[in-house]
């Protein structure tokens, strides 16, 4: 349980678990369904160790953890008593949410994240079998290739039976009714019917001509290959979700049990045979033909703005609107151009951080550069997006345009994606034909992938607004005594000046009555009881903590001290009263820029001590020479550090 108190307090700030409808993950965010996403706790969720950040889209409350939101997930399970099967509070979901897409968006959501981590594994496994019979390792009448191949399809061949699962637990269908609708669809025998001659044929000379094999009570019945297939299988189970309820009002109790589940499906299964699932299955056929229309117009122009937005669709989680339309095409069309021209975004994006992490000097964006860039070689980039590019806007920007081109190049030489694989490094096999082995689109990827990297790092690095108006600092070895050396014009200061963000009366740590602080334990530093109610910059640097309730913040130095202020002892229970900010989260503030303005006499006249910590919390990277002075003004020299 490393993450119980995480999932404990993220819990308590969404409204508690008696706030929550549902809760499920996919890569790196748990979303939430709340009830009233008033009482969440957004900013308080924000400033919490181990979440990223949060996002509202698609009628999801969705917090961004990073790569261990599994283990966080299995966590939020354990302390709220969900289960795994429902991850809800058994109450019946009742969306009130009218607005269509966002809707849309979570029903898709909804369906296909709980089966994410397997399809992308048995798509990455089918997608190196391709690759080991490209290169000539295996041959397509080995037992090995047969088995590997044998484990890449089971999900993709199998899908109807894994979606109705996921769509009965969306639609509130009892999940094994889903299981055998989808299971019915691709019932082999069906499939061996096809196979002889047909009684005779319906719509001739259309483009739904169909013929016909077999009938039921004298009724025909146009026999589809359901096997892949993802849009019959999901209204199949939404009719279900209508059926259901209907027979459970009509059958007594006592037979409920068996006698529901047996007119459900008496009632679903034949008319998904001859009415959903043509229907839906031309309907498949059409928009995939449709969307390769659009796309052929310019395959350019199509991979480009496809390419250039992905990342943006990411952050308001509207990716997911593509993600079916991509799988229907693999069903249909046997290839899908729309996944295979964002392959180059998540280059783009880890290029950028790596600019981003060789041209600062700050400490901070270098730690979060380093496991951001990793993530996103596997395609997981909102740890990219949101602890590093995002937030400084321009490399956001800068990363988006490497990867329109990227995604221009794959269209340009007509690059498809032949499987749902995984993402990053991962989905290059996908791009792999079966049939004609590696082709120009295979080549057209790789290209893409290292233009958009190399777009991304050199267009960061020289034009993504990296510490431009910061100018280096030359440490030197330092004592506990040694004195600062005073700037001069063409000379960099040895050690960095922090001056006092307060007037008032200085205090040592361990005289004030916070154990914490008083200790040490949260960093080397003084305090000062404050005379004014102002608190000011002690340096130059960006604002990266700023508590909800205003009386404390964060900075990080542009040498990448992070400095820890706290206005008042326990003055974070009176939740923001009294307290006026001039700044926000992320923001570059200058030395001597008023932070926060307080209200002394209402804080003493709620009896709380104003006495302000100001620690250095990575103090143990430098040595210190603080002030001997008892007095002191904004401004003042309130400590230096040297490393």
């Amino acid at each position: 349980m490393k993450y119980e108190q995480l999932a404990t307090d993220i819990l308590a700030r969404v409204g508690g678990k008696e706030n929550v409808r549902s809760v499920v993950h996919c890569i790196t965010r748990l979303r939430f369904k709340l009830k009233d996403e008033s009482k969440a706790k957004t900013e308080e969720i924000k400033q919490m160790d181990g979440v990223v950040t949060v996002m509202k889209s698609g009628g999801q409350y969705q917090v961004v953890i990073g790569n261990h939101v599994p283990d966080v997930y299995q966590a939020v399970l354990a302390v709220s008593g969900f289960s795994q099967d429902t991850s809800s509070s058994q109450e019946e979901e009742k969306d009130q949410d009218k607005n269509l897409l966002n809707r849309f968006i979570d029903i898709i959501a909804s369906i296909f994240t709980p089966i994410l981590g397997v399809l992308a594994a048995t798509g990455m496994i089918k997608g190196f079998n391709a690759l080991f019979v490209a290169v000539g390792v295996l041959d397509t009448e080995s037992g090995t290739y047969q088995i590997l191949n044998a484990i890449g399809d089971s999900l993709f061949y199998f899908f109807p039976v894994f979606l109705g699962y996921t769509a009965a637990k969306k639609f509130g269908v009892a999940p094994f009714i889903g299981i055998a609708i989808g299971a019915s669809l691709v019932y082999p025998a069906l499939e061996g019917l096809t196979t002889g001659d047909p009684l005779y044929t319906l719509f001739a000379g259309t483009v739904f001509e169909s013929p016909v094999y077999i009938t039921f009570l004298g009724i025909p019945v146009i026999l589809m290959s359901y096997a892949t297939s993802v849009i019959p299988i999901i209204l199949a189970t939404y009719f279900a979700s209508k059926v259901e309820p209907f027979v459970k009002k009509i059958i007594p109790d006592v037979v409920k049990m068996f006698l529901v589940p047996f007119f459900t499906l008496l009632i679903v299964v034949p008319i998904t045979f001859i009415v959903i699932g043509p229907i839906a299955t031309w309907a498949g056929q059409l928009l995939g033909q449709g969307t390769v229309f659009v796309y052929e117009l310019s395959p350019l122009v199509a991979g480009t703005l496809l390419g250039a937005f992905w990342q943006v669709f990411v952050i308001f989680g509207l990716h997911w609107g593509l993600v079916p339309v991509a799988i229907n095409n693999l069903t249909s069309l046997g290839s899908d151009p729309v996944l295979a021209t964002i392959f180059a975004a998540s280059f783009a994006q880890i290029g950028a951080v790596l600019g981003v992490y060789l041209k600062t000097t700050s400490k901070t964006l270098k730690t979060l550069s380093v496991p951001a860039f990793i993530s996103g070689m596997f395609g997981v980039t909102e740890p990219a997006i949101y602890g590093v590019t995002l937030p400084k806007k321009k490399p956001f920007i800068l990363s988006c345009v490497g990867a329109g081109i990227g995604g221009g190049i794959i269209g340009f030489f007509g690059g498809q994606g032949y499987i749902i694989g995984g993402l990053g490094i991962f989905q290059i096999p996908s791009f792999i034909s079966p049939t004609e082995g590696i082709t120009v689109g295979f080549y057209g990827a790789l290209i893409a992938m290292v233009v958009a990297f190399v777009l991304g790092l050199v267009l960061t690095y020289f034009f993504g607004g990296v510490n431009k108006d910061e100018a280096p600092i030359e440490n030197e070895t330092a004592t506990a005594s040694s004195e600062a050396v005073e700037a001069k014009p063409g000379i960099v200061k040895a050690g960095e000046q922090i001056e006092s963000p307060l007037s008032g009366q200085v205090i040592p740590l361990s005289e004030i009555a916070d154990q914490a602080f008083g200790s040490g334990s949260l960093g080397t530093g003084l305090a000062v009881n404050p005379s004014e109610g102002r608190l000011v910059a002690p340096a130059s640097g960006t604002v990266t903590a700023l508590f909800p309730t205003k009386h404390a913040v964060g900075i990080t130095t542009d040498s990448g001290a992070e400095i820890l202020i706290h206005i008042g002892m326990d003055t974070v229970q009176l939740d923001g009263k009294y307290f006026t900010s001039h700044i926000q989260q992320g923001d570059r503030v200058e030395k001597g820029q008023l932070l926060i303005e307080f209200d002394m006499e209402g804080i003493k006249n709620e009896g709380y001590e104003l006495t302000t910590p100001v620690v250095i919390s990575n103090s143990k990277e430098y040595t210190f020479k603080t002030t001997a002075d008892k007095e002191l003004k904004t401004g003042d020299l309130l400590m230096t550090l040297m490393r």
